[in-house]
């Protein structure tokens, strides 16, 4: 099991930045999806943007929610976060 979002920007590009229980902070480029008709009302960049961290995952208003292990294993890493010894 991967993990866990525990916090979300959403950008005007339709992008998302993403930090992860492990630390991790990664992006992802939610336009390849914005086809399908379960997140045509992400197309709205206003609507976009109401997305937030909850249950693990990225959710938006109406119970739109996107998989987080797709989040995770389909975004690319910017940086990761020292752990502490």
């Amino acid at each position: 099991m991967n993990p866990r979002i525990t916090a979300v920007t959403a950008n005007d590009d339709h992008t998302l930045l993403i930090t992860f229980a492990n630390g991790e902070i990664r992006h992802f480029d939610l336009k390849p999806y914005l086809g399908y008709p379960a997140f045509e009302p992400l197309r709205q960049v206003s609507f976009f943007k109401l997305a937030r961290s909850g249950h693990g995952t990225v959710t938006w208003p109406n119970e739109i929610d996107f998989d987080p292990d797709t989040l995770y294993l389909e975004s690319q890493m910017v940086t990761q976060e020292k752990q502490a010894a």
